[in-house]
């Protein structure tokens, strides 16, 4: 038994260091070959990677929101409408109104309630001008529902609420952008071309995406937004709504629902002329969006593997025809046909892995870079990194078993002859 083992060992000891000798004296030609195989793993890898971080971004946004946070909104689409040219069914829905958000904050089962707007502007101040940005129209509770926190200046009071005041509290890095080492509080900086007083700096959670908008440059009185600039009151007006500890999404959403039906008159027969969007839905609906981008990536992947599994299948050809010699000497020595199979095995696997392990780094590494750059926190992908390893392997084994089996297969008198 200690023999066979010994055997064994020294058996898959000597092909391995067989494959490597090939691979080293065929330098360009193996190069070529693994470069199919590293750029199908390196490809999912990255983007695994940027799926998964952007997931736990998504995931850490809604726990700063608070999982029963929800939004009334005109309509809910995966994409947004075309607010020049609505469907009817969406055309003789009314716009959302800050009283409907007044009457649903009054309910027993909200804790808040408060309709809020978005538009893009660039905000500029002395020459310097940002890029276009999120500019949304809230209240003072803004940070209770989107978290972050307020470093320095103030919210609104309530009668800037009321009035409806041009003051703005700016993201931290727009006022750096801005002001550099200045003092923004006070300052009137314009925002999509309108002038607005500096009362606030705000530190957005430590994420990218903040539900149902990203990348708040500045946050304004919901009054003095909503009239001094333009509104899509299909997609961007939203009434945010938190329900009481102890309360339940189902039971909140029921009591607002059953509000706004009675507001608009709506019979029993009527369908709802609003949408509700939950965490959860916009969980589901990003989780289909990466789902998708997900799979597309595995497709193209898929390609390339396959084009680096066949470009083996050539190699491993040509190597057989031109190793045929030394096959005719090994199968004289003594050589079995499961020998010879299992040396072009090892062979096809051994360049096939040392492509997958390479597609590995390169793939972390261009995930790594790539979230660095949107500032999102990743975890290499443990999991993907196993099957990446075992079907880069697999691929070698597969594409293999041709040329292993057509030496395998060589007549070792023919094979001393061959010239």
């Amino acid at each position: 038994m200690t023999l066979h083992r010994q055997f064994s060992l020294d058996t898959w000891t000597e092909n391995f260091g067989i494959a490597f000798d090939a691979l080293r004296i065929s330098k360009l030609r193996s190069g070529l070959t693994i470069l199919g195989v590293v750029i199908g793993v390196a490809t999912v890898m990255t983007m695994a990677s940027m799926v998964q971080g952007i997931e736990k971004q998504i995931t850490n946004a809604i726990e700063v929101a608070g999982p029963t946070t929800f939004y009334v909104m005109k309509v809910f689409n995966t994409s947004p409408v075309n607010p020049e040219n609505l469907p009817k069914w969406i055309r003789i829905r009314p716009d959302l109104t800050a009283e409907e958000a007044d009457r649903i904050a009054r309910l027993p089962e909200v804790l808040y309630a408060g309709i809020w707007a978005q538009v893009q502007a660039s905000l500029e101040y002395a020459g310097q001008r940002t890029r276009p940005t999120i500019v949304t129209g809230a209240d003072d509770h803004f940070q209770d529902i989107q978290g972050g926190e307020l470093s320095r200046g103030r919210w609104f009071t309530r009668s800037e609420l009321r009035t409806g005041s041009p003051v703005a509290v700016i993201q931290e890095a727009k006022a750096r952008q801005l002001f550099g080492y200045l003092d923004p509080i006070g300052k009137t900086i314009m925002i999509g071309g309108k002038p607005v007083e500096v009362v606030g700096l705000y530190v957005p959670p430590q994420n990218i995406f903040a539900p149902p908008g990203i990348d708040n440059g500045a946050i304004m009185p919901f009054r003095y937004l909503y009239f001094a600039y333009r509104v899509d009151k299909t997609n961007a007006l939203f009434i945010c709504v938190k329900p009481k500890p102890g309360v339940s999404v189902s039971d909140a959403q029921e009591a607002v629902t059953m509000t706004l039906r009675e507001m608009r008159r709506l019979r029993p027969a009527d369908k709802n002329t609003f949408d509700l969007l939950t965490q959860d839905q916009i969980l589901n609906t990003f989780g289909k969006i990466t789902g998708t981008f997900f799979l597309v990536m595995i497709v193209l992947a898929s390609v390339a593997l396959l084009v680096g599994g066949i470009g083996v299948m050539a190699i491993m050809m040509v190597s057989v025809t031109a190793r045929t010699r030394e096959i005719g000497v090994r199968k004289a020595m003594g050589a079995t046909r499961r020998d010879i199979l299992l040396q072009f095995l090892i062979e096809a696997a051994t360049l096939t892995g040392i492509g997958g392990a390479i597609g590995i780094v390169v793939g972390l590494a261009a995930g790594r870079g790539l979230s660095a750059m949107m500032s999102i926190q990743t975890d290499p992908p443990i999991g993907l990194t196993v099957i990446a390893v075992v079907a880069s392997i697999g691929i070698g084994v597969v594409f293999g078993v041709i040329p292993a089996q057509k030496a395998a297969r060589l007549d070792p008198i023919d094979a001393l002859r061959y010239e």
